[in-house]
């Protein structure tokens, strides 16, 4: 009975310190910090509604202003949006490194004028030793490339001599070469080769780039697409190429969803971006505030959506999935 009574003592004076730690923080006006929440492509890209939604969730939750901006998946667009906001004194940063070196100036000249930056989504390639940010909150695109190619290995019996067809939105950018060469890894240690292509995000596009890259590479094994857009068309794409192939990819959308409830598509790796929006948000909130410092966070893990897990995902899809 005493061990009970302390347990539920120890107990209650925690909820009581955590209780005053609350009722402490809503006695502060928090709004006069003010946070860009950049993101890198255009603002009617799917993919990224979840990552907005856990940005605006963040902003409410910590009591303070943010307003939210669009690169266009234009690196000098984007230099100058972060330029202006540097100029009119923002508070912190959370944007996007989609070009190795495209930013590492801005994001110090940030840094150097005390403006907190962190990462959301895709990170330098070398991570912290490449950029001056403070933290990326995001999927490790290597270890997850690697686990999409033993799945897609291990239930279609790829093998040695395989040709995989891996389109990407934009080859050159880091998340594409980062996630190339992690499945380029499985793949190859079997005996197998890839090949990367660039889609671009327009989903009409993209499907006519993958059906004709299909119909000129019959031998073509399998599709792993890096990227939502690709991944989103590729079964169709398999489809109006006359093939029978499995594929695999990245990225939640509904039509990734759908593909994946009716077999069509065997696996996706999902980053979450809900999180990297509320977390990327929520960390600089917390630096300003308290001084808590942001760390870098694997957003998505190594898990995959499939037929086991679906229906969860489909629940959430365009909200916080």
């Amino acid at each position: 009975m005493k061990k009970l009574f302390s347990i539920i003592l120890a107990t209650l004076f925690i909820s009581i310190g955590s209780a005053k730690a609350i009722d402490k923080d809503s006695n502060n006006d928090w709004s006069d910090i003010d946070i860009l929440f950049l993101i890198w492509t255009a603002e009617d890209v799917e993919f990224f509604v979840p990552s907005i939604n856990g940005a605006h969730d963040a902003a409410e939750d910590q009591g303070i202003s943010m307003y939210m901006e669009f690169g266009d998946s234009d690196t000098a667009k984007t230099n100058d949006i972060i330029e202006t906001a540097i100029a009119n004194g923002v508070d912190g940063i959370a944007m996007t490194v989609w070009d190795d070196d495209a930013f590492d100036e801005i994001v110090c000249k940030a840094m150097d004028a005390g403006i907190p930056v962190v990462l959301h989504n895709i990170d330098d390639s070398q991570r912290a030793k490449g950029n001056c940010r403070m933290a990326y909150i995001g999927q490790f695109f290597i270890e997850t490339g690697q686990t999409l190619a033993e799945r897609m290995i291990s239930e279609h019996g790829l093998k040695a001599g395989d040709h995989v067809f891996t389109p990407v939105e934009f080859p050159e950018a880091v998340y594409a070469v980062q996630r190339h060469e992690g499945v380029n890894n499985g793949i190859t240690a079997m005996g197998g080769t890839t090949e990367l292509l660039g889609t671009g995000t327009d989903h009409s596009e993209a499907l006519n780039i993958m059906v004709q890259y299909l119909l000129g590479h019959p031998e073509t094994d399998a599709v792993i697409g890096l990227g939502s857009t690709p991944t989103s068309v590729a079964v169709r794409a398999v489809e109006e190429a006359g093939m029978d192939i499995p594929v695999g990819g990245y990225d939640i959308t509904p039509e990734i969803l759908d593909n994946i409830a009716n077999g069509s598509l065997t696996a996706t790796v999902d980053q979450q971006p809900y999180h990297q929006g509320f977390m990327s948000v929520t960390m600089l909130a917390q630096y300003l505030k308290y001084g808590l410092l942001p760390a870098d966070m694997n957003t998505g893990g190594s898990g995959l959506v499939d037929k086991s897990n679906v229906e969860s995902a489909f629940k959430w899809a365009g909200i916080t999935r």
